[in-house]
């Protein structure tokens, strides 16, 4: 109890130095103010958790104080003060929302008491408020799990019924396309159109290859093969793999590594995976002339990994979804959504963590944090 913060708000002073003297006897420290605008100047100040309030004030009544708290700091609870002998402004003040009223002249008993019930209240909201988060974040992570399940038995199958088919096709439309550039076949009408459908043929299968090592990759537990890597030099080839992509929109990349940094310890390959995963998720969502900040930093304890896009943006809603299996804004066809699924289970086997933050119209900043004590542990 000594630790709730308390309020007392009252135009009478000598009241408020009476009250506030006796509750420094009994162990608190509260905060004072003679009206209803300087209690709510303190509010925006500092944090409080019971404020206690005269109802009857010039300018800024009781009443309008309760208001205000009930809409800037609804966690705050209200106890509201009446020297008169009717209750009506009390019960008026129970209708607003306050905790409860109590009339003057006061019993320090009582008072303390209703303080000590306001931040009980305070303190059960809380623990209903984490309960309920964990109970969401249980179920979820069930969802997930279930998903994952399911997933890993769909791989199972996936690599031999699926893989075979696509290596004949691909096999066949190789073959087909030695006898088209036979000397024979110089002449043959529409040529040109066949080379094109056999072409389309070969993306579909590149493209169903992709997803099944996708979906292999999910249950795969490949363990990390650590080295050491210039940073400026493994940041270069990322940017060269999504040049093309890059150079076809004209976007700047904006290029940012610590002056402390020469090399790290990682698994090239999994973050090479990862970056060039969240670089042409960049440049899918950042408009013509746009810009791509990148950027590897040096916390101390860290190695970040900074992905910052000037595109259109992940909406609120979405920012919780983007890492579940198969959620994509894409046109049907343009993608799986198992790409951020993926790289989150192999930043997470690394022992990092991924954060990301958007905005509308404004652009999305992704963040890879890995430990490097961490690293330096797993390679020796």
């Amino acid at each position: 109890m000594e630790n709730v913060r308390i309020l007392f708000i009252d135009d009478e002073t000598a009241f408020l130095d009476t009250i506030i003297k006796r509750m420094k006897k009994r162990g608190f420290n509260p905060k004072r103010a003679s009206s209803g605008s300087d209690g709510l100047a303190i509010l925006e100040k500092e944090p409080i958790d019971v404020i206690v309030s005269d109802i009857r004030m010039p300018g800024m009544d009781g009443i309008d104080v309760l208001g205000e708290v009930k809409k800037k700091y609804p966690k705050a609870e209200v106890i509201l003060l009446t020297g008169h002998a009717t209750s009506h402004d009390g019960v008026l003040g129970i209708k607003e929302g306050a905790f409860d009223y109590l009339s003057k002249p006061i019993e320090l008993d009582h008072l303390v008491s209703k303080i000590r019930q306001a931040f009980d209240k305070i303190l059960r909201d809380e623990e209903k408020k984490r309960e309920t988060e964990f109970r969401i974040n249980m179920e979820q992570q069930m969802i997930a799990t279930k998903r994952l399940a399911s997933l890993g038995t769909l791989a199972a199958g996936v690599a031999h019924e699926i893989n075979n088919p696509l290596a004949i096709i691909n096999e066949s439309t190789g073959w087909m396309k030695l006898i088209l550039e036979k000397k024979e076949l110089a002449d043959m009408p529409r040529k040109a159109d066949f080379k094109m459908a056999l072409g389309k043929i070969n993306n579909a299968v590149e493209r169903a290859r992709i997803i099944t090592h996708q979906l292999l990759g999910i249950v795969r537990k490949d363990n990390a093969v650590l080295a050491e890597v210039n940073v400026r030099d493994f940041l270069d080839e990322i940017i060269q793999m999504a040049g093309v992509e890059i150079k076809s929109k004209d976007i700047k990349i904006i290029k940012h590594i610590d002056d402390t940094l020469k090399t790290v310890w990682i698994d090239p390959h999994q973050v090479r995976q990862i970056l060039i995963n969240l670089v042409t998720n960049a440049v899918h969502a950042t408009p013509g002339e746009g810009k791509i900040f990148i950027a590897i930093e040096d916390s101390g304890e860290d190695i970040l990994f900074i992905i910052k896009d000037t595109g259109e943006g992940i909406p609120k809603e979405n920012l919780e979804k983007i890492f579940e299996p198969f959620f994509t804004t894409k046109s049907p066809g343009n993608g799986t959504g198992l790409g951020l699924f993926i790289i989150k289970g192999i930043i997470e086997k690394l022992g990092g963590e991924i954060d990301v933050g958007s905005r509308i119209g404004v652009g999305t900043t992704f963040c890879i944090t890995f430990p490097k004590q961490l690293n330096l542990k797993m390679n020796l």
